[in-house]
C-alpha cells in the first residue's frame, strides 16, 4: 500500500529546512495544525499525515488488530519517515502522539534528532503515587459514552478539551473533526488512547526532548507534565499561559514559538 495515501501525507515548508514532523491527537487530523503551521513552515520542511481511521486517511487500511495498541501508530509514523526517506526528523506529537511519537523514537532513535510533546500523558488513570486526571471508573464512563452515543459524547468533551468557555468558537474545528471520525473506529483509538500507561517508556527516550504544557489542562494535569519532564532524562519543561487541551487552536501563537525555538535552537 502506498503509504503517502494511506496516511494522506502532506509535505510544505523549506526545502533545505530541518524536517519536522506534526502528529495530530485523538479525534483529530492534521488541519488542527493550520494555525501554526506557517510559523512552522517558515523555519523547517514540514510533514503532516492523518492516522489511519481519521481525517482523510485511507478507510480501507483500517485494521482493529493494528490499532487497537499505540504500537500500531508508532508502526505508521516510522512507515511514513522510511517512505520519505526522513533522518534527523524533529518530531512534535499533540496529546496522545507525543507518546506516540515516545514509542517510535525509542524504537528507531537513529531516524529523530528532537522530540516536543505537547501536552502529553503517558496514562490517564490515577494510582497511588500518580496524578493521571481520571479514575479508572470515569474512563470506563466515558468509553461507554463513546460506544452508546459517539456525537452525544463529542459534544459533552470538546468543552472539556478546549476549556475555554468563554471562547466558544474554539471548539467548531475539534467538533467538526471529530463528527467527521467514524465512531467504530473512534472508540478503537480511544481505548488505545486512554488504556495506555506508558510511563515506563518514558525513560529510554534518549533524544533531546521538550515537554509543553497548557497552565490549565484538565485532560493533561499540571502534575503530569512534572512526571513527564523528571521520567525523560535532560528533558526540559515550558508552561504555556494558556488553557485547555488543544493550545495549537486556543493559543496559536504561544505555541507555534515554543515549536520555532525548539527547532531552531542548537544541539540535537
Amino acid at each position: 500500500m502506498d503509504v503517502r495515501t494511506r496516511n494522506n501525507v502532506t509535505v510544505t515548508g523549506r526545502r533545505d529546512g530541518p524536517t519536522v514532523m506534526l502528529a495530530h491527537g485523538f479525534g483529530c487530523d492534521q488541519n488542527l495544525w493550520h494555525l501554526v503551521t506557517p510559523e512552522v513552515a517558515a523555519v523547517s520542511r514540514v510533514v503532516l499525515f492523518d492516522y489511519v481511521g481519521s481525517g482523510r486517511s485511507d478507510p480501507t487500511a483500517w485494521s482493529e488488530e493494528r490499532y487497537s495498541t499505540l504500537d500500531g501508530y508508532a508502526d505508521d509514523i516510522l512507515e511514513i519517515c522510511r517512505e520519505l526517506g526522513l533522518r534527523d526528523v524533529i518530531f512534535v506529537g499533540h496529546s496522545v502522539s507525543a507518546i506516540i511519537g515516545v514509542l517510535a523514537v525509542i524504537r528507531e532513535p537513529e531516524r529523530f534528532s528532537k522530540l516536543l510533546l505537547l501536552v502529553p500523558s503517558p496514562c490517564y488513570i490515577e494510582d497511588d503515587d500518580y496524578h493521571g486526571g481520571f479514575t479508572r471508573a470515569d474512563i470506563d464512563e466515558l468509553l461507554e459514552s463513546l460506544d452508546s452515543n459517539y456525537l452525544g459524547w463529542s459534544a459533552t468533551m470538546v468543552p472539556v478539551i478546549m476549556n475555554n468557555p468563554d471562547r466558544p468558537e474554539l471548539g467548531a474545528e475539534l467538533t467538526d473533526s471529530l463528527a467527521r471520525a467514524d465512531p467504530r473506529k473512534a472508540g478503537v483509538f480511544a481505548r488505545a488512547t486512554f488504556l495506555s500507561d506508558n510511563r515506563a517508556d518514558l525513560a529510554k527516550v534518549t533524544v533531546p526532548t521538550l515537554i509543553v504544557e497548557s497552565a490549565i489542562d484538565v485532560i493533561a494535569p499540571r502534575e503530569v507534565g512534572a512526571f513527564v519532564h523528571a521520567s525523560i532524562p535532560g528533558s526540559r519543561l515550558v508552561t504555556l499561559d494558556s488553557m485547555g487541551h488543544c493550545p495549537q487552536l486556543s493559543d496559536p501563537e504561544q505555541t507555534a514559538e515554543a515549536i520555532t525555538s525548539f527547532v531552531t535552537e542548537p544541539g540535537g
